[in-house]
């Protein structure tokens, strides 16, 4: 698999932290070319970029405010001419919420739908015609948020649902024109954003909720994005791949649901949060 990404172009959306940058540095280290996208984690997306290069390979950092479309697609301009082109776009970029639903505001809504559902759907668009000249793939990144339920995630569990049915119907309208499009649900993954919001967030012990016995790591989500991304997956199209440790296998039985969330995701990105 190593040899399939050579040389590979490669566009990874939100890749400043978290499971985006890992995806960005793991495809780097099989010799794919990387272009990085971020928001606002420009710090971690250079970092990424030095990584990179002084390993030997070649990425660039990227930025674009993915709630309006002309910036992506700026964006996308620009990642495709210094690549040269483009054979896989991981969409990954992604902002959650947890509020009360009787809570959300009109803004707060329409934040994470342009960023998780609007942005991913005209990237794609926008980079289409390069896509088609390298018969290239698509891995979209939406969560197990999309299949089962958490409490004050109303938002952000629909952005999650509408990708699982976003990348099914792209995947067969793509698939004749020689461009795969596939998907990856990842469940709890150790990530920065968790030690910042969650209060003495302590990984070990997230894991032993989880069957696997252990929570996720950027790269757990990298592996299966380079299969998915490879000819090794030729025959893999338009499926969501859940990575979740069995997360979403068992049947938690008892009354969490009842339970207001301790943690407060939004802060810093989404207006009244």
């Amino acid at each position: 698999m190593k040899n399939n990404l050579k040389g590979k172009k490669v566009l990874v959306t939100g890749a400043g932290t978290g499971i985006g940058r890992g995806i960005a540095i793991a495809f780097a280290s099989l010799g794919a070319e990387v272009a990085l996208h971020y928001s606002r984690s420009s710090a971690g997306a250079e970092n990424a970029v030095k990584e990179i290069q002084e390993r030997g390979g070649r990425a660039a950092a990227f930025k674009a405010d993915f709630e309006k479309v002309e910036p992506l697609k700026e964006m996308a301009r620009q990642a495709v001419d210094f690549l040269g082109g483009l054979d896989v776009l991981v969409n990954n970029a992604a902002i959650t919420m947890n509020k009360p639903f009787e809570q959300v505001t009109v803004e707060q809504f329409d934040i994470l739908y342009h960023v998780n559902v609007r942005a991913p759907f005209f990237l794609t668009q926008a980079v289409l015609p390069e896509l088609e000249k390298s018969r290239g793939t698509v891995v979209n990144i939406t969560s197990i948020h999309a299949f089962e339920g958490y409490q004050e995630h109303s938002v952000y569990a629909g952005t999650r649902g509408a990708i699982v049915a976003f990348n099914r119907e792209l995947a067969i309208e793509l698939a004749p024109r020689g461009i795969r499009v596939n998907a990856i649900a990842p469940g709890s993954v150790e990530v920065e954003n968790q030690h910042k919001v969650i209060d003495n967030f302590n990984p070990e012990e997230s894991g032993r909720n989880i069957p696997a016995g252990f929570i996720g790591q950027p790269g757990d989500i990298a592996n299966v994005a380079i299969f998915l991304a490879s000819p090794d997956a030729r025959y893999i199209v338009g499926q969501t791949l859940i990575v979740d440790g069995g997360t979403t296998s068992w049947m938690p039985f008892g009354d969490g649901f009842r339970q207001p969330m301790n943690a407060c995701f939004g802060k810093g990105y989404v207006p009244g949060v």
